[in-house]
């Protein structure tokens, strides 16, 4: 079997960045790449490179080097990441202004991008995100809305997403990002194996966490799209895909075909995958019982549910719920539904 394509991921190195903020997501796509090739031995490899606008080293807020393995390239990269800057991020948006030119490159060659904290500056300043939702260190939230009016600023999100850009308001939520690529990247199963290791623990499950526009991955097939939200907006309802096929004037064989090639997957997996992340969501944040929790989703079947879930997450519902209210910094009351 031949290899694999690489997975080209940039991080960009700059002075005064938050070393955490660029090495965390290397370390977690190293360990989804470990574990995919685990599972199987022509998982896609990740290629990851850190640059710098001239090449050098640069010096972390705290004092650390990090390394660049070179300056800003012609290539074409499928990932590029933005750290944090602490503080004031202005006199480093100057000092790297050639750095702008090459992201708007890297955006329009269909690179996606994350930004974490104030490096979400570097997307705004380019005029990536005029007219798009996005979310920033809060302490900076003022004077990002006053310096990018054009940009519709997400005070409540710790992550936003507008097509290929990514914003996350700080390190925390940037891993809660990471493990959503190394979703699109290698499955389910992989990026739970990631989240298990890094992300209860950095994860504040009593806030409102993300902000994807229009809660639809980019494809060019809008009844698609359209089908998507309505399956957003009606999962916990029976749903027969018969119908929502005929609403969008196609046969059941035509909705699943364009609906797969679009997707990658059928509109009842797509469906699976909101009940269960909804269903995820409720069993952190709700005192519900699993089969309550069940049927809020569109379960009629408590154990078929289970075994759902189970199959999904590799654990079970109630074990889930469990484990992740452990692991919680400080105790916080449940949310009433």
């Amino acid at each position: 079997m031949p290899a694999k394509e690489p997975f080209k991921v940039a991080v960009l190195l700059f002075d005064n960045s938050l070393a955490t903020s660029a090495t965390m997501p290397m370390e977690m796509l190293r360990t989804a790449q470990a574990a995919a090739q685990q599972l199987t031995h022509n998982a896609r490899p990740i290629e990851l490179r850190c640059l710098s606008v001239e090449g050098k080293a640069a010096r972390s807020a705290a004092g650390f080097t990090l390394q660049a393995d070179g300056p800003l390239d012609d290539q074409p990269y499928n990932l590029v990441h933005i750290p944090g800057l602490w503080r004031n991020p202005r006199p480093a948006l100057r000092k790297y202004a050639a750095a702008l030119p090459w992201l708007r490159t890297q955006v329009e060659r269909g690179a996606l991008v994350s930004a974490v904290g104030t490096g979400v500056c570097f997307l705004a300043e380019a005029g990536l995100l005029d007219d798009k939702p996005a979310t920033t260190h809060w302490h900076y939230f003022d004077r990002f809305q006053q310096d990018y009016p054009a940009v519709q600023l997400k005070r409540q999100y710790f992550i936003t997403q507008a097509g290929n850009l990514y914003c996350a308001a700080s390190v925390n939520a940037l891993g809660e990002l990471t493990v959503h690529m190394i979703h699109r990247l290698y499955g389910s199963e992989v990026a739970t194996h990631v989240a298990r290791h890094f992300f209860h623990e950095i994860r504040n499950l009593n806030e409102p966490v993300g902000y994807l526009a229009g809660q639809v991955e980019y494809h060019p097939d809008e009844q698609v799209a359209q089908a998507q939200i309505w399956l957003q907006d009606n999962f916990g309802r029976s749903v027969r895909m018969a119908e929502l096929a005929g609403q969008l004037g196609m046969s059941v064989r035509t909705f699943n075909r364009r609906f797969k090639a679009a997707l990658g997957k059928t509109p009842l997996a797509y469906l699976q995958e909101i009940r269960l992340e909804n269903a995820r969501e409720l069993l952190q944040k709700a005192n519900l019982s699993v089969a309550e929790v069940a049927a809020r989703v569109g379960y009629q079947d408590t154990g078929a549910f289970s075994k759902l879930f189970t199959a999904h997450y590799h654990t079970s519902p109630s074990r889930y719920r469990e484990v992740v209210r452990a692991k919680l910094f400080r105790p916080e009351k449940t949310l009433k539904y």
